[in-house]
């Protein structure tokens, strides 16, 4: 890769600009004017669906964005539009338990987000939102319980990799049925590339850069009726990964060569709006320019803590120029890191002071140092965490000498399933296992799949952590209670028609107290 752009760099770039590099098309001063607390339209407003995401004990985010033409730009007038939202525990909204106004504003594309406070823990709500004469979708919406409270269950589901011209999102008709807490996606929700020729469904235009092609892209996918249906079905905690914006970018530096710094940051600030304007994330997450706060934490009682990541945005440049490759300087560099500095001490001290039963890492790239060349020999992808072996051995080192309770990784990225122990020495067979990791597969990315994928029973053979590996479609469902975590990988048949069946191919158990992973 090249092209990197230092802090300094950045500053004096943004002070030459006068401040305005900061900004991206359609991301400009508060549009200032009267409210359109009427408006009408000719066509649903409500086309990209609604969503809810991030529950606290007391309330929630609610998301939806104003969108009648969602392929177009979204087909909005530059006007501030009156929005109304209800929370009701009935879904007929007969007695409303809470209600307000948010205000649609262009410069964030007409995205409404709302930060319901005040409601009881635990609980089930639905809610709609009204503009106008119209009114959207019923979704449903949960409080988590109490900080103090240990819950008997937690049922969720987690997802990645959802490439619209591979295939359709049939995993999302049978993660509705599920019953579900929540939803967690590690990333990749969406894909940058220009639209490709004989693919199952296909994107429009040529590769996006700019703020109203990822607003386009984003809208294409939403307006998929599987992904909308299970939005609306309960809470989601996202996260983004590469093609959110560039594949396989490293904070300000693109794997291509000669690409302008300044233009790819301006590129990524683009991406990151698109990305908060779509989806439920609170104010804190507002994108300043080129960078967004996305890592948090979200628990679920005393039961689960989930510290969700966010791998790309502080990252160093993958060593070695990237791909697979054999032990490296580079990769050993102590000063190489996927978090930064800032998200290693949030997430250390994060740790320390958890008083959940299972401390659960919602993150992107598998950090299991998964060895890719059979036999002799060794070789490793640079994008994962053994590309930054100096930093995964500390974490590593970090949960076995504060004995951090029930730590459990949730990975995607790769389009395939693993179920892995974390060993504390990669080299040594019988090192104590310090945390499970559950690797998901993709919802549609690399079309129809198969269940041992070529070279698998090498890599099984070679890694002996490894205790499931297999190349299908679907999704991951975990099921978590005090005693024990069980994982179940939820596969598809195919993703290339609608319509395919659904099955558990593998489960396994994690019992509190024992970080290794048990067939189910």
């Amino acid at each position: 890769m090249s092209g990197t752009l230092d802090r300094r760099s950045f500053v004096k770039w943004v002070g030459a600009a006068g401040g305005s590099a900061l900004l991206v098309p359609g991301w400009g001063p508060t549009a200032e004017g009267a409210v359109r607390r009427r408006a009408t339209f000719a066509d649903d407003p409500f086309t990209l669906g609604v969503a809810s995401g991030d529950p606290a004990a007391d309330g929630f985010v609610l998301w939806t964005r104003l969108a009648p033409e969602p392929l177009e730009g979204g087909g909005m007038p530059p006007e501030l539009v009156e929005v109304r939202w209800e929370v009701a525990e009935d879904e007929s909204f007969g007695a409303p338990v809470q209600k307000g106004t948010a205000i649609a504003t262009p410069q964030l594309g007409h995205s409404v987000h709302v930060e319901v406070e005040g409601l009881k823990p635990d609980r089930w709500y639905f809610y709609r939102f009204t503009v106008g004469d119209a009114v959207s979708p019923v979704g449903r919406a949960r409080t988590f319980p109490e900080a103090t409270a240990l819950p008997d269950r937690l049922k969720f589901a987690f997802a990645s990799c959802q490439h619209y011209e591979y295939g359709y999102f049939t995993a999302y008709q049978h993660m509705l049925k599920e019953d579900l807490d929540a939803v967690v996606h590690l990333g990749d929700y969406l894909y940058e590339y220009a639209a490709a020729n004989n693919r199952v469904r296909a994107h429009r235009g040529r590769e996006i850069e700019s703020l109203e092609d990822y607003r386009n892209r984003h809208a294409l996918y939403k307006t998929d009726p599987d992904l909308q249906a299970m939005h609306a079905a309960c809470p989601w905690l996202v996260t983004w990964d590469d093609h959110e914006f560039d594949n396989n970018y490293a904070a300000g530096i693109s794997e291509e060569d000669g690409i302008d710094p300044y233009r790819f940051l301006t590129r990524r600030a683009a991406s990151y709006q698109a990305y908060y304007e779509h989806m439920p994330l609170r104010r804190s997450s507002v994108p300043r320019g080129p960078d967004m706060q996305l890592y948090r934490k979200i628990p679920f009682g005393r039961l689960a803590e989930f510290f969700v990541l966010d791998t790309r945005q502080y990252r160093s440049d993958q060593p070695a120029g990237d791909g697979l490759k054999a032990p490296n300087p580079g990769a050993s560099d102590p000063a190489g890191t996927l978090l930064g500095k800032q998200q290693h001490g949030w997430l250390a001290e994060g740790l320390l002071t958890s008083t959940a039963n299972w401390n659960v890492l919602a993150q992107q790239v598998m950090m299991a140092p998964v060895d890719r060349q059979p036999g002799e020999g060794e070789r490793y992808s640079m994008d994962q965490w053994p590309g930054y072996e100096s930093e995964r051995q500390g974490i590593a080192d970090f949960l076995h000498e504060r004995q951090i309770p029930n730590p459990v990784v949730l990975t995607g990225d790769i389009h395939k399933n693993y179920a892995n122990d974390l060993p504390l020495d990669r080299r040594d067979g019988k090192s104590p296992v310090v945390a499970a990791e559950f690797v998901g597969t993709s919802i549609s990315s690399g079309g129809n799949g198969e269940n041992l994928p070529r070279g698998g029973e090498e890599l099984l053979a070679e890694n002996p952590f490894v205790k499931f590996y297999n190349g299908e479609r679907g999704y991951v469902r975990c099921e978590v209670t005090p005693d024990r975590w069980t994982t179940d990988y939820r596969t598809l048949e195919y993703v290339t028609q609608p319509g395919s069946p659904v099955a558990t191919r593998a489960s396994f158990v994690v019992e509190n107290g024992r970080p290794g992973l048990q067939p189910a």
